[in-house]
């Protein structure tokens, strides 16, 4: 099993939209609106990093009105 915490920024006023997106999504486990330098902090678990890095490449940093990503992947 790979998981990692994903940090993200989306654009102003445009969180709940990145919010329902990302619950929509497969292997992310939960999602929460946060205060500070980012606005959304994730967590994703797949069953390998193969997959992992899939759902954070090619899914969630190329959803509409996400800025930046910060991934940290968990260490066994």
């Amino acid at each position: 099993m790979a998981m990692a915490y994903v940090l993200i920024n989306s654009e102003v006023g445009k969180e709940d939209e990145v919010i329902a997106q990302l619950r929509k999504m497969e292997g992310v486990k939960e999602v929460n609106f946060v205060y500070g330098v980012y606005d959304i902090v994730t967590k994703v678990e797949t069953d390998d990093v193969k997959k992992l890095k899939e759902v954070v490449i090619a899914r969630i940093r190329r959803l509409d009105f996400v800025k930046s990503t910060l991934t940290m992947i968990v260490m066994e």
